[in-house]
């Protein structure tokens, strides 16, 4: 089996996915691809750890779009994820890979679109499928999606995947597809779950894990406010204001909160949209592109819904509820801080968090510094440094010693 590549020409790739490569702006693999696509070019199950906005989805779309055999018009490779929001992403990521390969045909399925359209997109005999588990078992039903052809399978997000209680739909996807199926796995963490998964679906696989070191690490500083009820709304604006933050995520455990947090942002004039699982999925598609594109500033939203939104400018995550699962911590943090950016993020807490805070330190292996508005009316950590000077500060630091 080959080693970790350091340049996409030693993957000696089709002259079509090297030209959609440099367009899409790589100039060399990211570590989860230098490990991933050689075995997957050779055939190997894979089973790897990495964390989000490490280049996953290139790392199995590039071996599926190699291997694809465009003159069969069998579903060849099935791409499974856990929301909707997540196969949308991974469909546009996909499609720009195969910018010169108009032949190959991609379709995302996945609840909360209209299923004639589906139907429609089936009967054009796709050869890679990406759906969500329920709308992709609702085809297999239909007789409109039929995997007995898959070379293939990959789940993403596999944890996250199997935690919302997925495990039945995927057994029932990789039953479906043949017994020598490449299954091919990508998850944040390995949990007993997922190992369960890999022992009975995959064969003398390779193991990969990425940690999130070097340039690979989001640059965030993470800061923790004591703020709760109303206040934390005119704390998160001060915040926003007074270190000129232009794209921000804001992340609340209810949908209510989400809800009423921006109507609030929104009578104050600031130009906010929320994300949250009532919200029709056209509509989501709709909010989700005007984040990309700069349409507003402020993305208000739950954690199920705010998943596959893949922004590399986000200035600043707020946790304005702790989360109550310590992964979700780490899932919203990271939607900053990505592409070598710096990113800050930050977390208001009562008296009465103080225990959380340290089981979220523990497990995130970094720290949370305590800031407060000082009577001077400026944002300042514990040691007197105003915060605006301070992320300037690190900022220029990791710039200079080259993180």
């Amino acid at each position: 089996m080959t080693e970790a590549v350091t340049h996409f020409e030693e993957l000696e790739l089709s002259p079509e996915i090297m030209k959609a490569v440099e367009r899409m702006g790589f100039r060399e693999p990211t570590p989860v691809q230098a490990l991933t696509i050689p075995p997957m070019l050779d055939g190997y199950d894979v089973i790897a750890k990495a964390p989000t906005g490490t280049g996953k989805t290139c790392a199995f779309g590039i071996p599926l779009l190699e291997t694809i055999r465009p003159d069969c018009e069998d579903i060849q490779a099935v791409v499974v994820c856990p929301t909707r929001e997540l196969c949308i992403q991974i469909t546009e990521e996909l499609r720009q890979l195969a910018a010169f390969l108009p032949q190959i045909r991609i379709v995302s399925v996945y609840g909360g679109q209209p299923i004639a359209k589906q139907l429609t997109a089936l009967k054009k005999k796709p050869h890679i499928v990406v759906a969500t588990p329920g709308r992709l078992l609702d085809h297999m039903g239909r007789g409109t999606a039929w995997l007995g052809n898959v070379y293939t399978a990959v789940l993403d997000e596999a944890d996250e995947m199997l935690k919302m209680g997925f495990i039945k739909d995927v057994r029932r996807i990789l039953n479906a597809t043949p017994g020598d199926t490449q299954v091919v796995m990508f998850s944040a963490t390995i949990s007993r779950e997922v190992m369960d998964v890999a022992w009975e679906y995959q064969h003398n696989a390779v193991e990969i894990t990425v940690a999130a070191e070097g340039d690979n690490r989001p640059q965030i500083a993470q800061f923790g406010l004591m703020s709760s009820g109303e206040r934390r709304l005119d704390d998160m604006v001060r915040i926003i204001e007074e270190c000129d933050f232009h794209r921000v995520m804001v992340f609340c455990n209810m949908k209510n909160t989400v809800r009423r947090l921006g109507d609030r942002l929104h009578k104050r004039g600031l130009s906010v949209d929320c994300l949250h699982g009532d919200i029709p999925q056209v509509q989501r598609n709709k909010v989700m592109s005007g984040f990309r594109e700069g349409a507003f500033e402020i993305l208000v939203a739950t954690d199920v819904a705010a998943r596959g939104i893949d922004v590399d400018d986000v200035d600043a995550v707020f946790n304005y509820d702790i989360p109550d699962e310590n992964e979700y911590y780490l899932h919203r943090i990271g939607r900053t801080g990505r592409a070598k950016h710096r990113g800050a993020a930050f977390t208001f807490m009562t008296p009465d968090d103080q225990f959380r805070i340290r089981d979220i330190k523990k497990y995130t292996h970094s720290d949370i510094r305590h800031v407060a508005f000082r009577d001077n009316g400026f944002l300042e950590t514990d040691d007197g440094v105003r915060l605006s000077v301070y992320l300037k500060e690190d900022a220029t630091y990791h710039e200079e010693n080259g993180n």
